[in-house]
């Protein structure tokens, strides 16, 4: 099997099974009791908090574990508006981008269904980008919250977020990033990148699935979401899962180290897939932004034909790859995303989409081109050139 869906979620690193074993053998305390058990467990908590805050370049209380890039998301977009509301009533209104993941979507729609908040979307460019005068066309003295992604989960694309940010911050607006996908791949610090929060999931990073964190900065109001004990600094109530939290920062932290050589290498491969691709199957498509997205994303539609058939056929050759975001399975509508970029319904219904796991060689892509190359063939009855 070539699994090249890095983008949907990575295996856990044995690293990170062997840190975070103990927290569910040996110290398994409740981090909230006060007997030596659930202190070992929250000093463990605590610890991971801190590496988190050494990678993000912030301090360890504005890192709160959650339970993954999805909540992550909600406390963000809901907590930061409704907080700037009870503050501000004339801050009414929510600026996204029209390529965010689900998760900052609904939860601008959930804010305007049953909080009567205006929502307001920033078109993007054909390649994905949002341009720093378009959102500054939208925000002023009623927004509450922008969200934009640092990279797009679909079609690969990155923003300039330092840019974005400054145009929030100029009307005095509180700037969030759905960071999920850059993880790993892109510079996570939050000072350069001028950010007031930031989203992260673990399991895109080799982490288990069911831990993300949110990192809100310690001069922003956040309303919780989740009302209880008053864990997380009263931001997140719950038993706190410190297995997960040390698996996610244990990940975070070798993510890290590793991606001044990962993200270069993996940004040479997808190229040279995707010229490969692209000679052997001249209808494809390229999506996205072909230089500023991620290093290891590499997405196509391929015009009047179903990419859904493309797909079952490339795992019946042993390529496992997606059609878009994940979090979209089973959905028979066309990817917003594309559709945002200008593509017509028909064509984004085509897309396909290759993520590369930091372990993929340049022979196993070669395969997987060729695989992909017979799979259009035996869709379209059209051989390989």
């Amino acid at each position: 099997m070539i699994y090249l869906d890095a983008a949907g979620t990575t295996p856990v690193r044995r690293e990170v099974l062997e840190a975070m074993w103990h927290y569910l053998t040996g110290d398994f305390g409740n981090a909230s009791s006060h007997h030596e058990l659930g202190e070992r467990a929250r000093s463990a908590l605590e610890a991971a908090r801190t590496d988190v805050a050494r990678v993000l370049g912030c301090r360890p209380g504005e890192v709160t574990f959650t339970s993954g890039g999805t909540e992550a998301d909600n406390l963000a977009v809901k907590g930061i508006a409704l907080a700037r509301r009870a503050a501000d009533p004339q801050r009414s209104r929510v600026v996204v981008s029209a390529i965010e993941h689900p998760a900052v979507l609904e939860s601008a729609r959930s804010l305007a269904r049953l909080h009567g908040f205006a929502v307001d979307v920033v078109p993007v460019d054909g390649a994905g980008r949002v341009a720093p005068e378009a959102l500054a066309a939208v925000v002023g003295p009623q927004t509450a919250v922008v969200s934009v992604m640092y990279a797009n989960n679909e079609v690969g694309t990155t923003q300039p977020i330092a840019e974005l940010a400054a145009v929030a911050h100029a009307a005095r607006v509180p700037f969030h990033t759905d960071a999920v996908q850059a993880a790993g791949a892109l510079p996570l610090g939050v000072r350069d990148l001028g950010v007031d929060a930031l989203s992260i999931s673990g399991h895109k990073l080799g982490a288990p699935k069911g831990v993300g964190l949110l990192y809100a900065s310690g001069r922003l109001s956040v309303e919780p979401l989740v009302d209880g004990g008053g864990q997380e600094r009263g931001l997140r109530s719950g038993t706190e899962n410190v297995a997960g939290a040390v698996a996610l920062a244990t990940a975070l932290r070798l993510a890290e180290a590793e991606r001044p050589t990962a993200a270069p290498r993996l940004a040479a491969l997808r190229r040279t897939f995707v010229d490969r691709v692209t000679e052997l199957v001249p209808d494809a498509v390229p999506t996205g932004d072909p230089e500023q997205r991620l290093p290891g994303s590499a997405s196509f539609c391929f015009p009047r034909v179903s990419g859904e058939s493309v797909l079952l056929e490339l795992e019946r050759r042993g390529v496992i790859c997606s059609s878009g975001s994940a979090c979209a399975a089973g959905s028979s509508d066309p990817s917003h995303v594309l559709l945002a970029l200008g593509l017509d319904a028909e064509t984004a219904q085509t897309a396909v989409r290759f993520t590369l796991p930091s372990t993929i060689t340049g022979d196993e892509l070669e395969a997987a081109a060729l695989a992909l190359s017979d799979s259009y063939a035996a869709v379209t009855g059209i051989a390989r050139r």
